[in-house]
């Protein structure tokens, strides 16, 4: 069964983060591209946020005892397979994944507009991640 406290606390973490990355109002496109410090405060945030979101799912993956997923990104379709999150919601995680893998390990070529644009108008997907596994929790008899 699914350590309910863990993903609560990992959940609430996340809101935290999205609530600090929709405080800094003040971090327009013209600031962002000039104040590296703005720069790092979303590119890290960004990235914490998406590890999070990792650990929700390969401790779901782990404690309902669901197929090993090969990436990542992958990961995302295994709870899509399991009817945990939905199928086109999960193509958008591939994505945030994908990503993350930039972030992680292509850093020197990260496209600061490409940062921007994500922190600007996908965080919702976040937010849409985090209701769907609460959904989930709520509703799913685990296996």
């Amino acid at each position: 069964m699914v350590n309910q406290q863990i993903v609560h606390r990992l959940m609430n973490n996340i809101h935290g983060y999205l609530n600090e990355l929709r405080s800094a109002e003040d971090i327009n496109y013209h600031k962002f591209m000039t104040d590296i410090r703005s720069q790092r405060f979303i590119e890290r945030t960004l990235h914490i946020i998406i590890e999070a979101c990792f650990d929700i799912v390969h401790h779901i993956i782990s404690d309902q005892g669901l197929r090993e997923p090969s990436s990542y990104a992958n990961a995302f379709l295994v709870l899509a397979e399991n009817r945990i999150i939905d199928f086109d919601a999960a193509q958008k995680y591939v994505l945030m994944a994908q990503f993350r893998n930039k972030l992680v390990h292509y850093y020197e070529k990260i496209e600061p507009e490409q940062v921007f644009a994500i922190y600007r108008n996908h965080l919702q997907d976040i937010d849409h991640f985090l209701v769907s596994i609460q959904l989930w929790m709520n509703t799913e008899e685990p296996k």
